[in-house]
């Protein structure tokens, strides 16, 4: 009895102690915390006072906290109360405006896109419009941003803009009445062959998974017997969508996503609360560099499973997760609270924040010190660098001369002359431009400026200043002559050599004209060298099962380049 009460004794003691202790760190840090605040705000107040130039206080202060959570993490920002309307189009998806993308460029304020069956379309608003005024306010000297608050408004409400259009002489005026504008999730879905479906997850704002449960079932309605699941370039969003589209390809009651933070009573474990849609189905889900957040929790989670094939690139590597905090006068905080862990028990972080060189420079966590975790039929999988695709499909690098034609807008000018040379164009997935056309292409860029330096180029000019830094240019001076001279020669071909990629760039971008974003997804389906491997990995039934089990991915891909 004696001994129970000296331990009881010691852990009391131990206990107080640590408390002691608490009490002490924590005191330390709200006198840290109130002494900052308070230079702070003397530092202010002596700018504010003696800066020799007048200051815009709001601006000062918010510069400030933006360089502050800068330190921090890229996803932790301030939302000051003009912002908070565009953060929470950003989460719904809703708006109230026109449903058009209006951008400035060169001085002009042009129509990149009107979103089909919403009012600028209907109102007959084109792509390669330029707008003059909206409500008789002249936009030269407005940003995007002043733009975009013009057009956005309540919904029933009046907006009337000055448009002038290729080949029509003057002005028009098209009055259109904004509506509630919601930015669909998927904004595609359809049939690749007879048995395959396809669909696209753009985002994950509210209602992404019943959007996507609508598409799956309307393409099993279609005949679909296999699935490719389109997510690359989704930046993510909601993390309950994320959840709620991982439960409808996994069983009820499975681990989803667990998230661990500082806050540990805000730690939690989501689970697949519902039943699912389709566990069996045949799918393969299409990633790329750009695939973040929600993106590879989807991703990530039905490849723990081992329900689904991965094809494309390795995904972005974000696995933190923000919550939105209110501040005074009706500004926010996005911070980042915790980290996410999918099934596996695997985080995909990729860049540690935590910890920064001397010169601020972050780093990402190297192969050797990233962990081996399995899925659930054994696979090897790895945390620490995003979601890695079960087929590795790169994406293809463009010509210079290509990047070119998109970076000066020759692809989406010549569209908006050709929309109004043609009244009508053969269906998406059938529209080809011939051999005449695309010389007439060619044609209309002879005016335009097409200078552009390659990597060959670019290289050369190096050699020849270190050759002339060496003093011995002269030596070489013929030969890198004839190489300048050879390599430009060929340039002047750039248009023939990479006609194909060029073409079939141009292709989309016409059938997006007539047949909007739907038309232009379809017109690349073809040409995509991830769509194409994801059918042919679902059409051969033995290299599906095959990449699901351990040591798949190397048997698969001992045997894809067997039959090269």
């Amino acid at each position: 009895m004696r001994k129970k009460s000296i331990a009881a004794g010691l852990l009391l003691g131990g206990a107080t102690l640590l408390v002691s202790f608490k009490s002490v760190s924590d005191n330390e840090r709200y006198f840290e915390i109130a002494k900052n605040l308070d230079i702070f705000a003397t530092l202010f107040k002596e700018v504010n006072t003696y800066y020799v130039d007048e200051v815009t206080p709001a601006k000062l202060v918010k510069t400030g906290i933006d360089a502050m959570l800068k330190s921090l993490d890229p996803y932790t920002n301030y939302i000051p109360e003009d912002d908070i309307e565009d953060f929470r189009t950003l989460t719904t998806g809703q708006y109230g405006g026109i449903g058009a993308v209006v951008v400035k460029r060169s001085g002009k304020t042009i129509v990149q896109a009107a979103y089909e069956g919403y009012p600028a379309q209907k109102a007959g608003l084109l792509p390669g419009d330029e707008i003059l005024n909206i409500n008789g306010i002249a936009l030269e000297k407005k940003t995007n941003s002043d733009i975009s608050k013009l057009l956005k408004g309540q919904a029933n409400s009046l907006v009337k803009l000055m448009v002038t259009r290729y080949g029509q002489d003057a002005p028009v005026e098209i009055n259109i009445t904004r509506d509630k504008i919601q930015v669909d999730n998927v904004p595609y879905y359809g049939m690749l062959t007879n048995d395959i479906g396809y669909f696209q997850l753009g985002g994950f704002t509210v209602d992404a998974g019943k959007e996507v449960r609508l598409a799956v079932a309307k393409l099993k309605e279609m005949g679909a017997k296999k699935i490719v699941f389109d997510i690359r370039d989704n930046p993510g969003g909601l993390l309950n969508e994320a959840v709620n589209i991982s439960n409808l390809f996994v069983e009820k009651g499975l681990d989803i996503v667990s998230t661990k933070g500082k806050v540990t009573e805000w730690n939690k474990t989501y689970k697949a609360l519902d039943t699912p849609l389709d566990t069996q189905m045949p799918m393969a889900i299409i990633t790329s560099g750009r695939s973040a957040s929600a993106a590879e929790i989807v991703s990530g989670v039905l490849q723990d499973y081992d329900r689904a094939v991965l094809v494309g690139e390795r995904t972005f590597g974000k696995g933190l997760v923000q919550a939105t905090r209110p501040l005074s006068y009706n500004s926010q905080l996005k911070v980042t609270t915790a980290k996410y862990y999918i099934p596996s028990g695997r985080c995909i972080q990729e860049i540690d924040y935590s910890h920064r060189a001397d010169d601020g420079t972050l780093g990402k966590v190297p192969d050797s010190l990233r962990t081996a975790f399995k899925t659930q039929a054994g696979r090897t999988v790895f945390d620490g660098g995003g979601v890695a695709p079960d087929v590795e499909v790169q994406e293809r690098e463009v010509a210079e001369i290509t990047r070119l034609l998109l970076q000066k807008n020759y692809l989406f000018d010549y569209a908006t002359r050709y929309r109004a040379e043609h009244a009508t164009i053969p269906p998406a997935r059938d529209f080809k431009l011939s051999d005449v056309e695309y010389q007439k292409f060619v044609q209309f860029l002879q005016n335009k400026d097409v200078s552009y330096s390659t990597e060959v180029e670019k290289s050369l000019s190096d050699l020849i200043k270190k050759s002339k830094d060496e003093k011995h240019y002269e030596d070489v001076k013929t030969e890198l002559e004839a190489i300048r001279r050879k390599v430009s020669t060929n340039k002047s071909n750039d248009l023939t050599r990479f006609k194909p990629e060029i073409k079939e760039l141009l292709e989309q971008e016409i059938v997006s004209r007539y047949y909007f974003q739907k038309g232009q997804i379809e017109a690349s389906f073809d040409d995509d060298p991830n769509v194409l491997a994801a059918v042919q990995v679902l059409n051969d039934p033995n290299r599906y099962a095959a990449l699901l089990r351990p040591n798949g991915r190397a048997a698969s891909a001992s045997k894809s380049a067997g039959t090269k």
